[in-house]
């Protein structure tokens, strides 16, 4: 094609696609039928994990739960049975550690089948600023918050390429959008999640195997304990959000190959407004937003698994 051609091509399909996503403002895409799937969750012992599996129970799905807390894995199974699912499978796996993740994955596969939904939702945050972050810990942060997705991908996304079927879900955060004072190493790690699944999105979309559907999830902070003591200046602007209100979320976009989420739906506005800001006018919006004090009071659950 000539210059002039796809150019015209642009503009057309740019006219479409407006339209289209304007029409779903009012009508909303049908839920695709999950019946049969597959559905791996990481980090499913608490927290939005376990909220998640819950969801997913009266669906028809066989889950297989990971968590590194065996008590906690346990106890969702046994809910996530009491909610009406038949097929539930749960291991203990450390996400933090590829050989075991490549084990527990080789496990997976051999006792239940091909995984055809993941959901990426194990994290930690440590909560400390930079320079007072012991090197183990950021380190820790980065191999449970974004080598794990490697690891995970690696396992069980080839299954879903050669079927050109599946779903990869991330559970990133806000903080992987925009940088947050007393973040330095949490807001690094979901940075770095977000553009690996943009990315393996874009190569799945280029060798034709769009059966294989992305949901990258930017949730603003959670009332789960995982931030306990933080606050937010304006809560009717930016929430800490429910945890039932978010794993629903979740799940609809799922259901309805929503690419991303962010939550609550001001985050769209200030995402938008971030990239056309001058810098000294996104740091006043920063400040009145309370991103420079949100970590002030934090007393969350360091390095624990969500």
């Amino acid at each position: 094609m000539n210059f002039l051609l796809e150019t015209l091509q642009v503009i057309v399909m740019s006219i479409y696609y407006n339209m289209e996503a304007f029409v779903r403002l009012f009508i909303p895409p049908k839920n695709k039928n999950v019946t049969g799937e597959i559905v791996l969750i990481t980090g499913a012992g608490s927290g939005i994990g376990r909220l998640m599996a819950e969801k997913f129970a009266p669906l028809g799905v066989s889950l297989v739960l990971w968590d590194i807390n065996q008590e906690g894995v346990k106890e969702t199974s046994r809910l996530v049975k009491e909610k009406g699912v038949t097929k539930v499978h749960y291991y203990l796996c450390d996400c933090s550690d590829k050989a075991e993740v490549y084990r527990v994955a080789d496990q997976v596969k051999r006792e239940v089948g091909d995984v055809s939904i993941l959901i990426n939702n194990a994290g930690i945050v440590t909560g400390r600023k930079f320079m007072d972050a012991p090197d183990s810990l950021i380190e820790k942060t980065f191999e449970v918050n974004t080598m794990a997705h490697f690891w995970t991908y690696k396992a069980f996304l080839p299954a879903m390429a050669a079927n050109n079927h599946g779903h990869l879900v991330s559970i990133a955060s806000s903080a992987g959008l925009i940088g947050v004072n007393g973040l330095a190493d949490y807001c690094a790690s979901k940075f770095a999640a977000i553009g690996f699944a943009e990315s393996v999105a874009l190569e799945l979309l280029a060798t034709g195997k769009d059966g294989v559907k992305t949901t990258i999830v930017c949730p603003y902070f959670i009332n789960t304990g995982m931030f306990d003591g933080c606050n937010t200046k304006w809560p009717l602007l930016l929430p800490i959000l429910d945890p039932d209100y978010v794993a629903n979320k979740i799940i609809e976009a799922i259901l309805t190959d929503q690419v991303y989420l962010l939550l609550p739906k001001t985050m769209y506005l200030i995402m938008g407004l971030k990239n056309i800001m001058p810098v000294k006018l996104g740091i006043l919006l920063g400040m009145y937003l309370g991103a420079f004090n949100f970590m002030d009071a934090f007393k969350g659950r360091v390095k624990k698994v969500e």
